[in-house]
């Protein structure tokens, strides 16, 4: 973008005014979380909104107009948005998180995409085992076909995961590809009972070509200088990106579980027992559930801010994370997500019957919260291995 339009655009939000923005649209966004579950994609209305909000371009680097925030950000912002909508928190949290990585891509690359528009929405399809690429002069050739591609209707970009095989030493590496709408084809194989609204449907390619600049090595964003370092050297860029991604959909969960405490909250008060007439609130067993959800969602938020204010100021020292500080961000992105999985499953059992009617939002925070902990990085069997392995000195098994 020329230094001449750029000067002549308003400042990018800061963070309290993305917080406010956000907070703003929690009503609006718990009114339409039936017509995004209905739909299976976010409403055009929300899209247009967290486009109008800024929040889409949080983690954008500051040079092409983005809010250029700390990492701890994405957490905390989805978190907010969560509560009035889990699917519209989901795909703020990916296609925000894609602006991220989109940085520590090859210039060519950035100025391609944010060259033709700023707002541009990438969404991604990571789950490398289902993509094949090999190499040919000036790039590559990828096929695959990926499922959980979320926010891909509002995308004009997609970034896909492949392994690359290399015929001569056998070995394979994992690579990313930047490909637009034009060379994937979508099918919509989107029906499902949690984060229904997410659109996450399948994404196929078939052999198409891909120039270099727009494909990156997952080993180039484990911490430390990358391609993108040259135009934007902050430390926002340098993370491990890798071991820092459980993190920015964990808000999520989080989200989705404060929305849940704080409908709980209001409506027991004046709530009657269907089998005693007494006030629910006066049951000792309602208020205890209700302490330890509250709990698990503030011990969730310390954990995941601790850790991402961590590897801020270890990256800010020009120093990359540890494997052991790796391992261990795995770990608590999984376990922030499960102990707010854990809190509404407290405020779900303790709805009684109540909770099974379609008209009550602990159930789609039931539903939603339990898909969001299905995802391979916020499930604690798997990120919890990959944390005990290394603390007993095994190699970690899964890239970090």
């Amino acid at each position: 973008m020329p230094d001449a339009k750029r000067q002549q655009q308003a400042a990018p939000p800061r963070f309290e005014e993305l917080l406010a923005r956000a907070q703003a649209l929690v009503p609006a966004l718990r009114e339409r979380a039936a017509e995004a579950e209905e739909l299976r994609r976010l409403p055009d209305a929300t899209i247009a909104e967290l486009h109008a909000s800024g929040l889409f371009r949080m983690l954008q680097p500051a040079r092409v107009g983005g809010s250029e925030l700390p990492f701890r950000a994405l957490f905390e912002l989805t978190a907010v948005v969560g509560q009035g909508c889990g699917s519209t928190a989901w795909v703020l949290a990916n296609l925000a998180a894609h602006h991220w990585l989109l940085g520590m891509w090859h210039p060519e690359a950035q100025e391609e995409i944010w060259g033709e528009s700023a707002d541009s929405l990438i969404s991604s399809a990571l789950i490398f085992a289902r993509g094949r690429a090999r190499r040919v002069p000036g790039g590559y050739r990828l096929s695959g076909r990926w499922p959980f591609s979320s926010g891909i209707d509002a995308s004009t970009w997609n970034m896909f995961g492949a392994v690359v095989s290399d015929e001569e030493t056998g070995q394979n590496e994992a690579r990313m590809f930047l490909l637009p709408a034009s060379d994937y084809k979508i099918i919509d194989t989107w029906q499902v009972i949690g984060l229904a609204g997410t659109g996450s449907k399948d994404v196929e390619v078939s052999d198409v070509y891909v120039p270099a600049y727009r494909t990156l090595s997952t080993e180039r964003i484990r911490g430390g200088p990358n391609r993108g370092s040259e135009l934007n050297p902050g430390s926002l860029y340098r993370l491990p990106a890798v071991s820092l991604f459980g993190f920015a959909i964990a808000g999520v969960s989080l989200g989705i579980a404060r929305g849940a405490i704080a409908h709980f909250t209001e409506t027991t008060r004046t709530r009657l027992s269907a089998y005693t007439g007494r006030n629910i609130a006066d049951f000792t067993n309602i208020q205890v559930h209700l302490a330890e959800a509250a709990a698990l969602a503030d011990a969730a938020e310390a954990i995941a801010l601790r850790d991402c204010d961590e590897a801020m100021r270890i990256t800010e020292a020009g120093i990359v994370p540890s494997l052991e500080q790796r391992a261990r961000y795995k770990r608590d992105g999984a376990f922030a997500a499960t102990l707010c999985t854990r809190a509404v499953d407290l405020l779900f059992s303790a709805s009684g019957g109540g909770a099974i009617y379609a008209r009550n939002p602990i159930q789609r925070a039931f539903r939603d919260v339990h898909a969001a902990n299905a995802h391979y990085n916020l499930n604690w069997d798997v990120n919890g291995a990959i944390y005990g392995r290394v603390a007993l000195g095994l190699p970690p098994d899964a890239p970090l």
